[in-house]
């Protein structure tokens, strides 16, 4: 196996992922839970980021040809998902988290667009790509695995600070949370907006 392209994708991988800055958004939104529905929604969300993707990795630029899609379209609609969310967090009104399935936040927006989100499904793509082999083709595979399993990780031993934080302090760490992935949506969006316009200026 090549170590330095393992290198190179977990650290990619690992930087566009972001565990630490993960959490505050992961605990704003599944703190009022039980330990245990968390503790799902942590591995839930991590397996669904993994399968997407492996599923880019594998047959990335196959299904978006085939839909006629563009990545920057991908990345705006990824950014358009996270603003909702964020404005359920900044203004409270987000569904009473008693009543909302664990599997609901875990799959939307934890597992996709936060985790496999656009920045980590074209940096896959674009290194299975430039693969040369199968050795490398498993560097990837292990480098993706292995990033997987250091967010779940983060996300599972988080739940101590929802202990120290209790119910206010959570309250603030939700407002923050929203804070940050409504920048990170309007980032997304702006990075495609610019993309399209690139795009369209070569073109012509």
């Amino acid at each position: 196996m090549d170590l330095k392209l393992f290198g190179e994708v977990f650290v990619t991988l690992l930087v566009i992922v972001d565990p630490p800055g993960m959490m505050p958004i992961f605990l704003a939104l599944t703190g009022p839970l039980a330990a245990r529905d968390r503790n799902r929604a942590a591995w839930q969300a991590v397996a669904l980021a993994l399968g997407v993707i492996v599923v880019f990795a594998v047959a990335g630029q196959t299904i978006l040809a085939y839909l006629h899609v563009d990545l920057p379209a991908l990345q705006a609609a990824g950014g358009l998902l996270l603003i909702l969310v964020a404005l359920e967090l900044l203004t409270g009104k987000s569904d009473d988290p008693n009543q909302q399935a664990t599997s609901n936040i875990a799959l939307v927006p934890l597992g996709t667009p936060l985790l496999a989100g656009p920045g980590a499904i074209v940096a896959t793509m674009l290194f299975v790509q430039q693969a040369g082999g199968f050795t490398d083709y498993l560097a990837i595979a292990a480098a993706i695995v292995a990033v997987m399993v250091a967010v779940w990780v983060v996300l599972r031993f988080s739940g101590g600070i929802v202990k120290v934080l209790r119910p206010g302090g959570i309250e603030v760490l939700t407002r923050i949370a929203g804070l940050l992935l409504a920048a990170i949506a309007v980032q997304l969006i702006a990075d495609a907006i610019a993309a399209f316009v690139t795009q369209y200026l070569t073109m012509g």
